[in-house]
């Protein structure tokens, strides 16, 4: 049986991914991440666990063969809660799912979870690894002081940046994460003033022809293109945008193969820019990134693959 960890609200490419799996005769159990309290009864004992599910579905950690943590989701607090008990009721349930997890990590993970927990939450981490599998990446400085991201401005940025927050302050209905990307131009410095209360991460606007969000799959590459070279994220404005198919070139590739392997990822939405200096700029990789737009409008098998690959590695270590 292979675990699909998602979350309540979740559809589309996670429903592709249970036709396949069930045309493969392959048995399957969805997990809402976010109802990993109390709507679902869990005990784990000796590093086993037995779960039943908000709808009376039950399975043994015995069961599952592979894991496809499809979309982690914070966890739901019921509204009759006191106010008083939220960070107990958060805190221990998170406990329980961490532990529930690494239950099953001797089976094959997309992704394995540490590994993934490590590449999501550190931007920075990211970009170190980037450069060093000879990708090339945009000068970045993460800052709470103000007089070294003026300082910053003006020696690397040209008169325009980017500013971003580090982490996710919110995510989509489908699973996206929410970014926060402002630009900053020399009059706009003068509010780094509450830096202090928030740090974030500086880089220079990159002048750009067009947009990558890359699909990688353990070592397939499926990208779309979108011409956005006006906004500093096609997210943003995503309504107005046309996918197109793109064929990255193979040094690419090979860097970010690399690069993904390195992290110990298996797949992950990759983020680059073509400039207009003809650069491929690599700006990050969200291992539990949106790829259902590049299913839907470019028929890419993408959720087919995923399986594929959970398949293949069940049967190997079994």
């Amino acid at each position: 049986m292979i675990l699909c960890i998602t979350h309540s609200n979740d559809f589309y490419t996670i429903d592709i991914f249970f036709e396949y799996l069930t045309s493969k005769n392959i048995p399957y159990f969805r997990l809402n991440s976010d109802h990993l309290n109390y709507l679902q009864k869990i005990s784990i004992t000796d590093h086993s666990f037995e779960l039943t599910d908000e709808f009376g579905n039950t399975f043994r950690s015995s069961d599952i063969k592979a894991v496809w943590h499809r979309k982690g989701w914070r966890i739901s607090i019921p509204e009759e809660l006191d106010d008083d008990y939220v960070k107990i009721f958060i805190n221990e349930y998170g406990n329980l799912r961490y532990n529930l997890y690494t239950a099953l990590e001797d089976v094959p993970w997309i992704n394995p979870f540490e590994a993934e927990k490590k590449t999501d939450g550190n931007k920075l981490y990211q970009l170190k690894i980037a450069k060093k599998n000879k990708l090339t990446i945009p000068k970045t400085l993460f800052s709470n002081d103000e007089e070294e991201i003026t300082a910053f401005f003006h020696t690397y940025c040209n008169g325009k940046a980017v500013a971003k927050l580090h982490g996710v302050i919110a995510k989509s209905m489908g699973g996206e994460n929410m970014l926060s990307t402002t630009i900053i131009r020399e009059d706009n410095l003068e509010s780094m003033a509450d830096i202090a209360y928030c740090p974030m991460i500086f880089q220079p606007y990159i002048e750009k022809e067009y947009e990558l969000r890359i699909m990688y799959v353990d070592g397939e590459f499926f990208t779309g293109k979108i011409n956005n070279s006006e906004h500093a994220d096609w997210r943003v404005n995503q309504g107005n945008y046309t996918w197109s198919a793109y064929e990255l070139p193979e040094n690419i590739k090979s860097s970010l193969t690399s690069m993904m392997k390195e992290m110990g990822l298996y797949m992950g939405a990759i983020d680059m820019i073509k400039g207009r200096d003809e650069n491929y700029y690599f700006l990050e990789v969200n291992p539990q990134g949106e790829w259902g737009m590049l299913q839907k409008e470019l028929n890419f098998p993408i959720a087919e693959r995923i399986a594929d690959n959970l398949i293949k590695r069940m049967k190997t270590n079994e």
